[in-house]
């Protein structure tokens, strides 16, 4: 090759090299910038009265977020209320149970004024939390309530013997492998599911009967995982008041004293970095033996 080829293919690498970098530069600009803009966030800074707003959305798998959020606020003192912003169909039965439980004690123990406000749904484990608030609202076309239990599993069972696969499983204990994959419930462990299904809904009764004050008899007649509108479910007591965020807002504010515009305070997020994003610890999304062994059933308070 003579010397004036090799420079043309020199050149030619360092033009595809670079652009090929500028390309890359701007997936991560983009990425970064993603991260960063429209943050609602504000750190508890400033001056005038303060309202704390929680998020409490998409499907509730953990506590570990929205619990902290919660505590960080109600030890604030330069935070007069909180304001749960719902706009989930529930989730996990622990889960929407221990973020009740934080509510409720904000709530009673604490004596700070926390209201929710749903958004699009507050349905099952959602509703569940919302309940032990100082207040609902709801806008007319929300969709709100479903009590109720669920558990669900996929069984795979004709796919293996199509397959001509076989499940070996040994076991002691005759419900060890109760919701297994592989075969269909015995009648026996059906009634076994169904006892936890039926204690976890008396629980979710109770739970919504104290949270909003009200006997539990009334709360198991609207208990059959229906869900309603928000113009419904103020008929059936299961919200107190009809109305969108922003007067949501200032009904709270009213309710506390704070005269004028409340400042509103999110939670500080978890910024990423693109250096973040390259060499931070990703083994969470990575399949692992734990979690492919991960088949129990889950049971939840979801609106499906």
């Amino acid at each position: 090759m003579s010397d004036e080829k090799r420079s043309r293919v020199l050149l030619w690498v360092l033009i595809g090299g670079g652009a090929f970098f500028l390309f890359v530069l701007a997936v991560f600009t983009l990425v970064y910038l993603s991260l960063h803009t429209g943050d609602r966030t504000s750190a508890i800074s400033g001056f005038g009265d303060k309202i704390g707003v929680v998020d409490l959305e998409g499907v509730i798998i953990s506590p570990s977020i929205t619990v902290p959020q919660l505590k960080k606020f109600a030890d604030d003192d330069s935070i007069k209320a909180i304001i749960l912003h719902v706009n989930s169909p529930g989730g996990g039965v622990a889960a929407s149970e221990e973020i009740y439980r934080e509510v409720k004690r904000i709530r009673d123990e604490k004596k700070k004024r926390i209201v929710a406000s749903i958004e699009t749904v507050g349905a099952s484990g959602a509703y569940y939390i919302a309940s032990a608030t100082n207040k609902i609202y709801a806008d007319k076309g929300s969709v709100v309530g479903s009590i109720g239990v669920i558990a669900q599993w996929v069984n795979y069972g004709d796919l293996l013997r199509w397959a001509k696969l076989k499940d070996v499983t040994m076991k002691a204990g005759e419900f060890k492998d109760t919701g297994s994959p592989t075969r269909d419930l015995t009648p026996a462990e059906k009634q076994y599911l169904q006892g936890l299904i039926d204690d976890m809904h008396s629980q979710f009764i109770q739970a919504v009967a104290d949270g909003r004050k009200m006997k539990v008899d009334e709360i198991r007649a609207v208990a059959d995982g229906k869900v309603w509108t928000g113009d419904q479910a103020m008929g059936l007591k299961l919200i107190d008041q009809e109305g969108d965020f922003e007067s949501v807002v200032k009904d709270t504010a009213k309710s506390v004293g704070i005269k004028g515009e409340p400042v509103l305070v999110h939670p500080e997020k978890d910024r990423k970095t693109v250096l973040d994003l390259l060499f931070g610890d990703v083994s969470e999304w990575l399949p692992t033996r734990e979690k492919l062994l991960d088949q129990r059933i889950g049971f939840y308070y979801l609106w499906r």
